[in-house]
C-alpha cells in the first residue's frame, strides 16, 4: 500500500559522490529564491561562488524558468550599461516592442540597438527624464518576462558592476514583483569583507545588497572539505596524490578550490621536471608565481620592524601578541596592527591575549622559503626561550638540533605525551617520530617504541597511512615478538572497513606471536572482527571475540579484555542469545579503561544499542550525548564519526529529522577529511535524506554507501546499506526494485546468523515491498519468522512495525477492511512505543485503505494525523507527499483520471497485469513484458478479479476500456 514518490533517473552521473556541503547550499539558495527574495553570495577569489550559482541556474533552466545573468569585470566596471547590455542580450525584440514608443527608443538606445535620438543620453547631466525612463522600462521588460513563471536575474562578481546598470537594478529590486529572484554574488577580500559594497561606494553608488530585492539572505560560500578538494582534482586529471599529500593541499589551500588546483599544478610540474613525485611530510610544498606573487607583495610593503615579527609569528605553533613579546618581539601589538592593515593577518580575542591567524596558510609557507635561515634559526631559538608550553617547546628545539640528541629525543617524546592528554593525537603522532628521528643509534629499542606509539596516534588520529607507515618500518627492524605483534596490529587496525585487503597479514602475526597468550588475545580479537566482516559469521566472530577476552583476563590485559567482552556482546545481541546483557554488565564493571570506554567498539557504545532494541530512545540519546561529548574533546575521529552515525540513527527513530540530518554530515565530513571508510557515514546521510531531506539526495547516498561497502568487502555494514536504498525504492513505488534489494538484505544477515531483529529492521520493510510487488505468501512467511522471534525476545517495536506490514498483506489479498483495523492496531503500538516517523507512515497508509473503502472522512482524518506527525518531525518529502493525499482526498476524487476507479484499488504491479490483459496478452507474454513469473502474474491477476468483482478477461477489458468505470 506504498505509493510512490518520484525520484529522478539515477544513471552513471550519479557514480560519484555528491558534495554534500554544496549540495546543501545549492538548496538553501533555492529554497530562499522559491519564497521570493534575494540572496547574496560572498567568497574569496576562488572559493567557487560562480560554481554553486551554475548549479543554480541549471537547477531553475531546467524546472523550465527564465534566468537573465551577467558576470561583469574589472575592465568593464566604468563603461555605462555594459553590465545590463549583458543582462537583457537574450531579450528579443518581440519583448521590446511591447513597451511605450519613447520606454523602447531610450532602452533599444541603452542597449545599443539603435542609434541615439539627439540630446538621448541618460548619463549625462540633462538625462534626469531619459534615466527615469530607462529604470521604468527595464522593470516593465523584467515584469513581462516574470508574468509567465519566475524570472531570475543573477549577477555575478558584482563588485565590478557599473555605476548606471547599479541604480537600475536597484530601482528593480526596490520595486520587484513576487515572481522576481535576484541572485548576486560577491568577492570578499582577504580579511572577509567586501570592500565597504555592502553599505555602497563612497561615490554614492549602491552596495551589492541593495540589488537585491527584501527578504535578503546573505550566504557564505565555505571552504571545501578535503574530500571535495579531492575529487576536484580528480575532475581535473591532476595526478592521484596519496591522501596525506591531498590532506597537506587541503591544508595549504585553506579548501579554496582553485588554489588547490595551482598547488597541485605545481607538484605535477616538479615531477614532470625529474624531481621526486610526492614531497617528504618535512618538506615544503611548492608555491607557484601566481600564488606567490601577490603574497610577497603585501610582505615587501612592510615596515622592516613589522615584517621580522611577521617571520617570528609564522614560524611559531600557536602564535600570540604576549608570546611574541615574550619572544623579543616588544612592539607586537603594533607590527601585527600594521600586518592586519596589509591584509595578512587577524588578531582573535582569546585567553592569550590574541591568537594570531594568517588569513591565507600559504603566507608562513612564503615567508618560510623567502626569510634567510639564520633568521629562521634565531626566530625558533627565541621562540623556544619564550614558550611555557611544552609542546611548542620541543618543536622548536627539534628545528634547532642538528641530528641526533638523546635530550632533544626526550623532550619531544614528553611533548608527544603531552599532546596526547590534550586530546590532540594527530600532533603526539608527529612529535612521536620526530622523537625517533632525534633518538641516537644506539637506542634501538627506544627507537622502536617511539615509533610505535607513534602509529598508535596516528591510528587514533584517523592518519591511517602515516600509521602503517611507521608499522611497516617497524616490521622491518623489529625482532621482539611483542613490538611485532604491535606493528600488525597497526596494521589491521588501519584498514578499517576493507578488513578483506590484509587476509594474509593474520597468520603472519600469530606465527610471530607464539604461543604467548597475551599477544594471541589482541589477535583473536581481531580476527572475530575479521570472521564477522569478511567471514559473514557471527558464530564463528563469536567464538574468536570469547576466546580473546579469556585469555587477555589471564594475562592482565584489561583494555583487550573488555574490548572482546564488548565484541562477545554485541555478536550475542545480534544471535539473540540470553547471555548478551550479562557479558555486556561484565564489560561495563570495573576496572574501567579510558581508551575502551571512549572507543566506538567499546561498552559505552554498544550500551546504546541494547537501548535501542529495547525501544528506549531517550535512554539511547543521553548515552551517545555524552559519549559525543568526551570524543569532542579528545578522542579519535573515527569514533567521533560512528558516534554520531548511531546519533543520527537515534533522532530519526525519535522523529527529530533536521538534527539527524546535521549530524550525519557532520560524521561524513569527518571521515572524508580524515581518510576513513566512508560506507558507514553515507548510510547515516542516506537514513537521515529519507526522512528528513531528499530522497532523490538519499538514494544516492545510500548507493555510494553500497559501493563503498562492496569495494572495502565488508559484510558487516553492505547489509545496512542495502536496506536504506531499499527502502527508498519502496517509498518511491519500485517495488520489484526494493524488493530484490531487501531480499538480498535478508540473505546476508540471515546467514550470519542474525536472530534479533530489533538488532536490524529489515524484516517490515521487505514483507511490505513483497506485498506490493505480487507476492503475499512469500511476505507472510517472513512476518511470520520475525514475529516469531520478537515475541521470544520481548520486541514491541517490531512487533509494530510487522502489525503493519500484516495489513498490507491483507490489503493485497484485497481485505481491506482488515487491512485497516491492522494499520490503526500498529498505529497505535507505534504511539506507545515511541516511533513517530513509523507511526506517521502508518496513518498514511491507513488513509489510503481507507480512502479505497469509500470512507472519505476517516482517510482524511488519517492524512491529517500522518501531516501532523511529519510536520512537527520536519520530515519534508513526507509533508509534500501527505498534503497531496489529503487534498486528494478533500476534492472526493478516489479516482484515477487517466486509468478510472478501478485502478485505485489495485496495487501497481496489478494495474500493471490488468492493463495488459485488456490488450490481450496472455499470461506469459505479460510475464516477461514486466521481467517477473508467470506465477507473480497468475497470483496478481487473480487477486485483481476478487478486488474488482470480474469473473473474465473479458469483464476486465471492458472495465478498463470504458471511461469511469
Amino acid at each position: 500500500m506504498t505509493e510512490p514518490i518520484t525520484l529522478p533517473p539515477v544513471g552513471p552521473a550519479s557514480a560519484r559522490p555528491p558534495a554534500v556541503e554544496r549540495d546543501a547550499l545549492r538548496d538553501t539558495v533555492l529554497a530562499h529564491l522559491s519564497r521570493a527574495g534575494g540572496v547574496l553570495l560572498t567568497g574569496p577569489a576562488g572559493i567557487g561562488r560562480t560554481a554553486v550559482v551554475s548549479q543554480v541556474v541549471a537547477d531553475i533552466s531546467a524546472r523550465g524558468h527564465r534566468v537573465l545573468r551577467c558576470s561583469p569585470s574589472p575592465a568593464e566596471r566604468d563603461s555605462p550599461f555594459l553590465a545590463l547590455i549583458d543582462l537583457l542580450s537574450g531579450v528579443g525584440d518581440d519583448t521590446l516592442a511591447a513597451l511605450a514608443a519613447h520606454e523602447r527608443a531610450v532602452l533599444e538606445t541603452t542597449l545599443l540597438r539603435s542609434a541615439p535620438a539627439r540630446g538621448a543620453d541618460p548619463t549625462g547631466p540633462n538625462g534626469g527624464r531619459d534615466a527615469l525612463v530607462l529604470r521604468i522600462a527595464v522593470r516593465k521588460v523584467l515584469a513581462r518576462l516574470g508574468a509567465a513563471g519566475p524570472l531570475l536575474l543573477v549577477v555575478d562578481d558584482a563588485q565590478w558592476l557599473d555605476r548606471p546598470t547599479a541604480e537600475i537594478l536597484k530601482y528593480v529590486a526596490h520595486r520587484a514583483d513576487a515572481g522576481l529572484w535576484v541572485l548576486v554574488t560577491v568577492r570578499t577580500g582577504s580579511t572577509g569583507n567586501d570592500g565597504g559594497l555592502s553599505s555602497g561606494h563612497a561615490d554614492g553608488s549602491p552596495g551589492v545588497q541593495e540589488l537585491c530585492p527584501r527578504p535578503l539572505r546573505r550566504i557564505r560560500v565555505p571552504p571545501m572539505t578535503a574530500h571535495e578538494i579531492a575529487e576536484l582534482l580528480e575532475r581535473h586529471d591532476h595526478p592521484c596524490w596519496p591522501r596525506p599529500l591531498v590532506a597537506r593541499l587541503h591544508q595549504a589551500s585553506g579548501g579554496n578550490p582553485r588554489t588547490a588546483l595551482e598547488l597541485s599544478s605545481a607538484l605535477d610540474e616538479r615531477a614532470r621536471g625529474g624531481d621526486q613525485d610526492v614531497p617528504d611530510a618535512t618538506e615544503p610544498l611548492p608555491v607557484p608565481d601566481s600564488l606567490r606573487r601577490p603574497i610577497l607583495v603585501r610582505i615587501d610593503a612592510l615596515p622592516a620592524r613589522a615584517r621580522h615579527t611577521l617571520v617570528v609569528a609564522g614560524a611559531a605553533v600557536r602564535p600570540t601578541v604576549e608570546l611574541l613579546r615574550r619572544a623579543g618581539r616588544h612592539e607586537a601589538a603594533a607590527d601585527l596592527d600594521t600586518c592586519m592593515r596589509h591584509g595578512l593577518l587577524d588578531v582573535l580575542p582569546g585567553p592569550d591575549h590574541g591568537i594570531v591567524s594568517f588569513l591565507d596558510p600559504l603566507t608562513p609557507m612564503v615567508l618560510r622559503a623567502e626569510t634567510p635561515y639564520e633568521r629562521l634559526v634565531a626566530a625558533h631559538r627565541a621562540l623556544a626561550d619564550a614558550s611555557d608550553d611544552p609542546v611548542e617547546r620541543a618543536h622548536h628545539l627539534a628545528r634547532l638540533a642538528a641530528g641526533p640528541d638523546p635530550v632533544v629525543a626526550a623532550r619531544l617524546t614528553a611533548a608527544a605525551s603531552a599532546a596526547r592528554r590534550r586530546g590532540s593525537p594527530r600532533t603526539a603522532a608527529r612529535l612521536g617520530r620526530l622523537a625517533a628521528e632525534y633518538t641516537p643509534p644506539g637506542q634501538a629499542h627506544a627507537d622502536i617504541a617511539r615509533r610505535l606509539t607513534a602509529a598508535e596516534d596516528a591510528i587514533e588520529a584517523a592518519d591511517l597511512d602515516f600509521a602503517r607507515q611507521l608499522a611497516h618500518e617497524v616490521l622491518g627492524d623489529a625482532r621482539r615478538p611483542a613490538d611485532r605483534v604491535r606493528a600488525w596490529n597497526v596494521v589491521i587496525d588501519s584498514c578499517g572497513q576493507a578488513m578483506a585487503e590484509i587476509a594474509d597479514v593474520f597468520p603472519e602475526a600469530v606465527r610471530d606471536a607464539g604461543g604467548d597468550p597475551g599477544l594471541l588475545a589482541q589477535l583473536h580479537y581481531r580476527m572475530s572482527w575479521r570472521e564477522w566482516m569478511v567471514g559473514g559469521s557471527a558464530a564463528r566472530a563469536h567464538g574468536h571475540a570469547v576466546r580473546a577476552a579469556g585469555l587477555a583476563a589471564r594475562t592482565g590485559d584489561r583494555r583487550t579484555e573488555l574490548m572482546a567482552l564488548t565484541q562477545q556482546a554485541a555478536l550475542e545481541l545480534f544471535l539473540g542469545l540470553p547471555q548478551a546483557e550479562a557479558t555486556l554488565a561484565a564489560a561495563l564493571a570495573a576496572p574501567h579503561d579510558a581508551h575502551a570506554m571512549t572507543h566506538h567498539n567499546g561498552p559505552l557504545y554498544l550500551k546504546h544499542r541494547f537501548h535501542l532494541v529495547r525501544d528506549e530512545l531517550g535512554e539511547a540519546r543521553a548515552e551517545l550525548r555524552t559519549l559525543v561529548y568526551r570524543l569532542r574533546q579528545r578522542g579519535s575521529a573515527d569514533s567521533l564519526s560512528q558516534c554520531l552515525i548511531g546519533l543520527a540513527q537515534v533522532e530519526i527513530h525519535r522523529g527529530r529529522c533536521r538534527p539527524a540530518l546535521t549530524i550525519a554530515r557532520q560524521s561524513l565530513r569527518i571521515t572524508e577529511e580524515s581518510g576513513l571508510s566512508q560506507g558507514p557515514a553515507w548510510y547515516a546521510v542516506s537514513l537521515a535524506e529519507t526522512a528528513g531531506g531528499s530522497l532523490s539526495r538519499a538514494l544516492t547516498a545510500a548507493e555510494t554507501a553500497r559501493r563503498h561497502s562492496e569495494d572495502d568487502d565488508d559484510r558487516l555494514f553492505l547489509p545496512r546499506a542495502l536496506h536504506a536504498e531499499g527502502r527508498i525504492r519502496l517509498f518511491s513505488g519500485q517495488y520489484e526494485q526494493a524488493a530484490e534489494l531487501l531480499t538480498r538484505t535478508a540473505e546476508l544477515e540471515t546467514a550470519q546468523g542474525q536472530q534479533d531483529p530489533a538488532a536490524r529492521r529489515w524484516h517490515a520493510d521487505l514483507a511490505e515491498a513483497l506485498a506490493a510487488c505480487g507476492a503475499p505468501d512469500e511476505a507472510e512467511a517472513v512476518i511470520t519468522l520475525a514475529r516469531h522471534q520478537a515475541e521470544r525476545l520481548g520486541r514491541p517495536g517490531v512487533l509494530a512495525t510487522l502489525d503493519r506490514a500484516a495489513a498490507a498483506v491483507s490489503a493485497a489479498h484485497g481485505e481491506l477492511a482488515e487491512a485497516a483495523r491492522g494499520l490503526e492496531h500498529a498505529a497505535a503500538r507505534l504511539r506507545a512505543t515511541g516511533y513517530p516517523l513509523e507511526e506517521a507512515r502508518t496513518h498514511l497508509t491507513l488513509g489510503r485503505v481507507r480512502r479505497l473503502l469509500g470512507d472519505e472522512a476517516t482517510a482524511r482524518a488519517a492524512f491529517a494525523g500522518a501531516l501532523r506527525i511529519f510536520t512537527k518531525a520536519g520530515a519534508r518529502s513526507w509533508v509534500s507527499m501527505t498534503r497531496a493525499e489529503r487534498d486528494r482526498a478533500q476534492d472526493g476524487s478516489a479516482c484515477c483520471p487517466e486509468q478510472g476507479s478501478w485502478a485505485e484499488h489495485l496495487t501497481p504491479t496489478e494495474r500493471s497485469v490488468v492493463a495488459r490483459v485488456a490488450q490481450g496478452a496472455t499470461n506469459r507474454e505479460i510475464a516477461a513484458g514486466l521481467v517477473v513469473s508467470v506465477k507473480t502474474v497468475e497470483a496478481a491477476l487473480t487477486r485483481a478479479y476478487r478486488k474488482l468483482g470480474a469473473k473474465s478477461r473479458v469483464e476486465i477489458a471492458r472495465m478498463v476500456m470504458t471511461p469511469g468505470s
